[in-house]
């Protein structure tokens, strides 16, 4: 009997703790339930309350002060803009606004807004009210960051890098400002720490070699441009950059490879398509490989009639590409070029006895004397040889015939693949001087065998 008083007990106490537990499990969830019906009546009353008084009195302090806090706090930056833009409106005649947060708050809210404007305008005053303000100098230097007034930009976040060191998001839009502003020494420092944390941007990574170059380290810059080459954003441009710098240490095979990758990459922006092909063909006239050099200057010319001096180079090595002689004559190392010039003045004499007496190498020239030996005359000559195709003038012209007089020469010869102005026609006259322009330069090296 008393076991089963006792059994009955246990199992009433049993019960009640079970009754207990399921009540209190109930309780909290009506109340988690109570508490968010609480909540989201307190924002829809807040709103409610507020836009009740704003009806009445659209410049309410206390209400625009509510409304702002709960759309800036939920991002919402359309309403906060507005809302702020009122408060700073008002806040000249209300000395309970903080003008400060609300300049800040509204210059925040246009900053993600993209009105750059306005937020350059709302953060400057914050900024100059509270020069300590940190986050009025961070979002007032990404606004001028994105309206591309770099040197602003700079000054900005870079006193936001002084209050805050340890901020890294700073680094990116203030090497960048560097950057643009063609501060490459200063970019690189803030790039790198980009690049530490993001290892995969090319951007940066691409900004990093062109920095580099611009500031002596070539030859790091190189290496970065070259594993670049084949990136689909990137390679044009930094296959440009790798040729450039081969070009520069004339290594000319070299270059065409980047070159000939830029061109062999797809969808290239026809801007720097041009620019490889022009870049590229130079490279190759260099080298005296003329026909493949002209190949890629007529193809920018069928696509971008009048680019560069296309026009002028197609018509100088195409005829060039014509008269191996001629090549020899513009292009050629010196040593070929005075084996030419001998040539030429036999050619010139083709029934006299020429001897070669002197050559001199000059800077945009080359020297020949000789005398001169047939049935009429016995000269003494000095031939003067111009490698280039503009218009020669009458001021070299003047000193050559010194030259002539003062060394008591019977007769000079001035040969050029271009002209010589008329002043320098008219010098000549009367004078031992003689001009063999183009045409007539041509006419004689078609006769001249180099191997005969």
């Amino acid at each position: 009997m008393l076991i089963s008083i006792l059994l009955a007990v246990i199992a009433a106490s049993v019960l009640i703790i079970i009754l207990m537990f399921a009540r209190s499990i109930k309780m909290r969830r009506d109340g988690g339930k109570s508490g968010e019906n609480k909540g989201k009546k307190s924002r829809n009353t807040i709103i409610k309350d507020a836009e009740r008084r704003l009806t009445h009195d659209p410049h309410n302090v206390a209400a625009l002060t509510q409304l702002g806090e709960l759309y800036f706090s939920e991002k919402n930056w359309e309403k906060s803009f507005n809302i702020y833009k009122t408060l700073f409106e008002v806040s000249a005649a209300h000395v309970e606004v903080n003008q400060v947060q609300t300049a800040l708050r509204m210059g925040v809210a246009a900053y993600h807004l993209e009105k750059y404007e306005d937020a350059i305008h709302a953060l400057t005053f914050a900024l100059k009210k509270e020069p300590s303000n940190y986050d009025a100098a961070n979002y007032l230097g990404m606004a001028f960051y994105k309206n591309g007034v770099y040197d602003k930009a700079i000054y900005c976040l870079k006193r936001a890098h002084d209050l805050n060191p340890q901020a890294t998001s700073i680094n990116e839009p203030l090497g960048f400002s560097y950057f643009k502003s063609q501060k490459y020494r200063d970019a690189l420092p803030f790039l790198k720490k980009v690049l530490d944390v993001q290892p995969d941007n090319k951007e940066v990574l691409f900004s990093i070699a062109v920095g580099m170059t611009e500031t002596g380290m070539g030859d790091k810059a190189l290496k970065v441009f070259m594993h670049l080459r084949p990136d689909p954003q990137f390679g044009p441009q930094s296959c440009v950059e790798a040729g450039r710098i081969h070009e520069r240490a004339k290594a000319l095979e070299l270059a065409i490879q980047d070159y000939e990758i830029g061109m062999k990459l797809e969808n290239v922006p026809e801007k720097e398509l041009l620019i490889i092909k022009y870049r590229c063909a130079n490279c190759y006239i260099a080298l005296k490989n003329i026909s493949k050099g002209l190949v890629l200057l007529k193809q920018i010319q069928n696509v971008h009639p009048g680019y560069k001096d296309v026009d002028a180079l197609v018509s100088r090595y195409s005829e060039l590409n014509q008269n191996s002689n001629l090549q020899t004559y513009m292009l050629s190392g010196t040593s070929d070029f005075i084996a030419l010039c001998r040539k030429f003045i036999q050619a010139y004499y083709p029934r006299a006895l020429v001897k070669i007496e002197d050559v001199q190498v000059l800077t945009e020239s080359v020297e020949i004397l000789c005398n001169v030996d047939s049935a009429k005359m016995e000269d003494k000559e000095l031939f003067r040889f111009y490698r280039t195709s503009t218009v020669i003038g009458d001021i070299d012209i003047r000193e050559f015939h010194s030259k002539i007089r003062d060394m008591k020469f019977d007769r000079g010869f001035c040969v050029s693949m271009g002209k010589f102005s008329e002043s320098a026609h008219k010098f000549v006259d009367g004078r031992p001087i003689d001009f063999i322009e183009k045409e007539q330069l041509v006419k004689i090296l078609k006769k001249i065998n180099m191997f005969g």
